[in-house]
């Protein structure tokens, strides 16, 4: 695949394609349109970019740059006639090339997601995000890893194996859309396509130190893709848009609105872009633990630096007390993802020998457990551990009945209905909260934070818009954090001592096991490096909101003087 391309794609870069990939994809579109740029130049500059990413973190699966080529020659050939193969080159992404998560449906290309069943299944038909795409002038040229179960926040399987962190190696760089986040932050795409059912493009973005938005059910065109769980409706997937820079990313969003998606594909509701309301001041209310896993040092910071950045740009920031369980949204949400208990997702692999994510496979492991050996585990954790929090997570984890499904569902309306009022009651235009405890995860570490997903999983069960923006880096002397257990035999909680013993030097509980083990991989001085970022979470359907409230976020920290550095494309 990439061995077969010309050569051109093999040479170092020149100076004027560091230009064109260090250009936001606005005024990549317009030079386009204005005939002042080459699409075919551009193509070449983010072909290289992309395999120069794909050598360093394993991100790509497809390689589409020889489609792309004919698409661009035959729009160059008919500008006029998009409709007979080629792309829109007057259209607001007029020659931009764009990404895609493994999942889209790229016609003539495979979307395998890490299941050796569907290699060599190609895709009959473009998706309809794929059309649009099309139309709007962008030019599908990759497509990224992803998780096998797409259910992980690591993203390896034995067909393509595993993506590394674009900034430390060793590191996850999020999933299940993490081959995307790590090709969109070595500069390799700078927009792209990914799926979201519990964090799963918010984790990658955050982990990988790029943005990206979360939309809501029905913003965004998803007919046409693939799913490790079709049918699966209890927390539904959303496909959604990430990108390099913030700019890029309202810039990208905007202009597939404008297409007007709802005549691609059935699933999108007819909203029209929606420019929100300024607000000179805009009330926050901080939400700093899921009632799980407390976030780490690093990520605290991080959360610290927006708050104060906010409060000196003169918004209002208030901490959120009394809110709605987080724990119960947690529980529920896992078993309305899960309710046929894996038997879909596991449905696709060839044998039992086919490896699986090391995080899947501990809720496989739940879900084999005869009900009274999963009983007296749960009863083992509560009442010897003194863990309510595991022991609610283990029991009841099984297949659902319809009749208890539709109970699930009637407990997803209440939830809804309980934050809703709570957020209306309190006057909170936004949440401010971390994407996730950790800056990240060691290769293999889902096997100790599966269930460490809170902070993410709750706005789909809600399903809220929410972004991600990248603040900062771990920082090995500010971060420190060392976990020890004061208790016997284990019972009781851990204890992370923050900032070292010396005096100073502050105790953090973990009153849970999912707490105590996602703590455990946490070291500053190995994730050293690693991106820092926040969760900005708006209404339902609000995605041009929470857009500028990430762009009001960014703005207050470049006032406070902090900036995100992200990879700068530089000469070979």
């Amino acid at each position: 695949m990439i061995a077969d391309l010309p050569a051109q794609y093999h040479a170092p870069l020149a100076a004027a394609e560091v230009e064109i990939l260090n250009t936001p994809v606005s005024l990549t579109a317009s030079s386009v349109r204005n005939h002042e740029c080459k699409p075919l130049d551009i193509l070449l500059a983010y072909g290289k970019r992309a395999i120069w990413a794909h050598q360093r973190t394993n991100c790509l699966t497809e390689i589409a740059i020889p489609s792309a080529e004919e698409w661009l020659h035959l729009s160059l050939a008919s500008p006029h006639s998009p409709e007979l193969g080629g792309v829109n080159l007057r259209g607001p992404l007029a020659g931009v090339p764009v990404s895609l998560k493994d999942t889209v449906g790229l016609a003539g290309y495979e979307s395998c997601i890490g299941y050796s069943r569907f290699v060599g299944d190609k895709i009959p038909a473009d998706a309809a995000i794929v059309r649009l795409l099309k139309d709007a002038g962008s030019v599908p040229f990759v497509k990224t890893n992803v998780p096998v179960t797409l259910l992980s926040f690591e993203s390896t399987n034995e067909v393509f194996g595993r993506t590394d962190n674009p900034h430390v190696p060793g590191f996850s760089p999020g999933g299940s859309t993490g081959g995307e986040a790590a090709l969109l932050a070595l500069g390799g795409s700078r927009i792209g396509v990914g799926t979201d059912v519990a964090g799963s493009v918010r984790v990658p973005a955050a982990w990988s130190g790029v943005y990206a938005l979360r939309c809501s059910v029905g913003r965004f065109p998803k007919a046409g893709c693939r799913t490790s769980m079709p049918g699966q409706e209890g927390v539904v997937a959303v496909y959604s848009p990430m990108a390099k820079s913030m700019e890029d990313l309202r810039y990208f969003m905007k202009s597939i609105v404008e297409m007007k998606p709802w005549e691609y594909d059935y699933t999108v509701h007819p909203i029209p872009w929606r420019e929100p309301e300024g607000k000179e001041k805009i009330r926050w209310g901080v939400l700093r633990d899921d009632g799980v896993v407390p976030p780490t040092p690093a990520i605290e910071r991080a959360l610290n630096t927006t708050a104060e950045a906010l409060l000196e740009a003169g918004d209002e920031v208030f901490e959120l007390e009394d809110t709605p369980s987080c724990y119960d949204a947690l529980r529920l949400a896992s078993r309305l993802l899960n309710s046929d208990a894996g038997a879909t997702y596991n449905s696709h692999f060839t044998s039992i020998f086919e490896s699986n994510d090391a995080g899947v496979s501990i809720l496989n492991t739940l879900f084999y457990l005869p009900r009274f050996a999963k009983t007296l585990y749960a009863a083992y954790h509560r009442y010897i551990r003194r863990d309510p929090i595991t022991a609610g997570l283990i029991e009841d984890f099984h297949s659902r009945s319809v009749a208890s499904q539709w109970q699930l569902v009637t407990q997803r309306e209440d939830m809804r209905r309980s934050w809703f009022e709570y957020l209306k009651e309190n006057h909170v235009d936004f949440i401010l909260t971390p994407a996730n405890a950790l800056p990240a995860v060691p290769a293999g570490g889902m096997k100790d934070t599966v269930a460490s997903c809170g902070y993410t999983f709750i706005w789909n069960l809600l399903d809220y818009s929410a972004g991600v923006v990248p603040v900062g880096r771990v920082d090995p002397v500010l971060d420190a954090a060392r976990k020890i257990n004061r208790s016997c035999y284990g019972v009781g909680p851990a204890v992370a001592i923050v900032g070292g013993e010396e005096k100073g030097g502050r105790e953090v509980r973990l009153t849970n096991l999912v707490a105590s083990k996602a703590w455990g991989v946490y070291d500053a001085a190995k994730m050293a490096g690693l991106p820092t970022a926040v969760q900005i979470v708006g209404g339902r359907l609000e995605e041009e909101r929470v857009l500028g409230a990430m762009e009001r976020v960014v703005d207050a920290l470049r006032k406070k003087g902090v900036r995100y550095q992200e990879v700068v494309v530089e000469i070979d």
